[in-house]
C-alpha cells in the first residue's frame, strides 16, 4: 500500500485517503501525548505505527517536521549554550553516522529497514520495562559520546529511530532531570535533522513529503500540549509500564511481519 506525499489524496483521492490521514492525525496526537508525559518516545511510536501500512522511507518522512519542531520546544531553557558545547562531540558523530549509515544501507526502506525497525522497538520497550538503570562515570560517558553518536547514527539511517544507544547513555550519564530532557530535546533535535538531510540528499523530499509532514505537526503539538498537562496528573512510573509493554508488543509485531 503506498499512500500520497499528502494526506486525503491517493491516486484518485476518496474515502480511503481521510481515512488514512485521519489514522495519521491520531498516530502523532498519541506520539506528541506521550512525549509531553515522559519526554521522548515520539519518533518511536510515530515509526511503529505508521509502519504497519507505511513504507519505512514514507513514515520517515511524516516524522520529520513534528520531531524538528516538538524537540526545538523541548531543548528550551537556560544553560542551552553549555549543554550544546558538552554534547557538541556525540552531536558530530550522530550527523557523521547518519550519512555512512546511508551509505551502507543503501537507504531506509525495504524488508531490512522493517525487520530492524521492529528490532529497535522492541529493544526499546524491553529496556525501558526492565526499568534497568546504568550508570556512567564522567569520564567513561565522555569516552562513549562518539560511539554512541555514530550507533545512533547508523541505526537512525536504517530504521528511521533515533533513540538506541542515544536515549540509555543520556539516561546513565548522570544528569538531573531537567538537563536530561533539555538534554533529549537536543540530541532527538539533531538526530531527526540529520535524517532529513540524507533524506531530501537523496531527492526523496519534496514538497509533497514536507506538506505532509508538516499537517502531522499540529496533532503533534496538540498531543505534546495534552500530555504536559497530563503529566502532573498521572502516575507516570505506571504509564510508562504500560507504554514500555505496549511497544514490545508493537516492535513483535513488525518483526513477525516483516520476517522473510
Amino acid at each position: 500500500m503506498r499512500a500520497s506525499g499528502r494526506w486525503g489524496r491517493r491516486g484518485s483521492g476518496g474515502l480511503a485517503g481521510v481515512t488514512e490521514g485521519i489514522a495519521i492525525a491520531l498516530i502523532f496526537t498519541l506520539a506528541g501525548l506521550v512525549k509531553g508525559v515522559v519526554g521522548l518516545g515520539l519518533p518511536t511510536i510515530a515509526m511503529g505505527l505508521l509502519g504497519l501500512w507505511l513504507p519505512p522511507l514514507q513514515a520517515a518522512s511524516l516524522l520529520l517536521v513534528p520531531s524538528i519542531v516538538t524537540n526545538m520546544v523541548q531543548m528550551a531553557g537556560p544553560g542551552l549554550p553549555g549543554l550544546l558545547r558538552q554534547l557538541a562531540p556525540m552531536l558530530a558523530a550522530v550527523v557523521l553516522g547518519t550519512c555512512a549509515g546511508w551509505w551502507a544501507w543503501g537507504g531506509l526502506g525495504g524488508r531490512l529497514a522493517g525487520l530492524g525497525l521492529g528490532c529497535m522497538v522492541v529493544a526499546y520497550g524491553l529496556l525501558g520495562v526492565s526499568a534497568l538503570r546504568l550508570s556512567l562515570s564522567p569520564r567513561a560517558s565522555a569516552r562513549l559520546a562518539i560511539p554512541t553518536g555514530l550507533v545512533t547514527g547508523v541505526i537512525t539511517a536504517g530504521t528511521g529511530i533515533f533513540v538506541i544507544p542515544l536515549v540509555p547513555w543520556l539516561q546513565a550519564s548522570g544528569l538531573p532531570r531537567e538537563r536530561l530532557v533539555q538534554a533529549m530535546g537536543v540530541s532527538l533535535l539533531v538526530s531527526a535533522l540529520s535524517l532529513a538531510l540524507v533524506i531530501g540528499g537523496s531527492g526523496h523530499l519534496g514538497v509533497a513529503e514536507l506538506g505532509g509532514s508538516a499537517l502531522a505537526l499540529l496533532p503533534a503539538l496538540l498531543g505534546q500540549a495534552l500530555g504536559s498537562m497530563l503529566r502532573q496528573r498521572l502516575n507516570e512510573a505506571l504509564f510508562r509500564r504500560c507504554f514500555f509493554a505496549a511497544l514490545v508488543l508493537l516492535g513483535s509485531h513488525l518483526v513477525w511481519q516483516a520476517w522473510p
